[in-house]
């Protein structure tokens, strides 16, 4: 279970307060956070065009371009998903249940 904590230098910022002053180490992210965002980009990027794809089908009537362009950010994502759960299907998570 994470903990949810304030810094409250940045919560109550006072006369002499400095940007980020407050900040402990373990508020940067560890080597393997920023590895497990690596390992998880293309998945991030294919949901950020199927999200651009929606949001331009919004603005207009329905129409068979954008039809086919939500149907292939679909199946990219659909298809990042396999190729990260592939990916990690055989990595081992420190401190996991046995």
């Amino acid at each position: 279970m994470e903990h949810i904590v304030t810094v409250q230098g940045i919560v109550t910022a006072s006369d002499d307060w400095t940007p980020f002053a407050d900040f402990a180490d373990w508020i940067e992210p560890t080597d393997a956070e920023l590895d497990a965002i690596e390992l998880e980009s293309p998945l991030i990027l294919a949901d950020v065009d199927l999200l651009d794809a929606q949001i331009k089908a919004m603005d207009r009537p329905a129409n068979e371009v954008d039809a086919r362009r939500i149907r292939r950010a679909r199946h990219r994502v659909l298809a990042e998903r396999r190729d990260l759960a592939n990916r990690t299907a055989g990595a081992t998570v420190p401190g996991g249940a046995a």
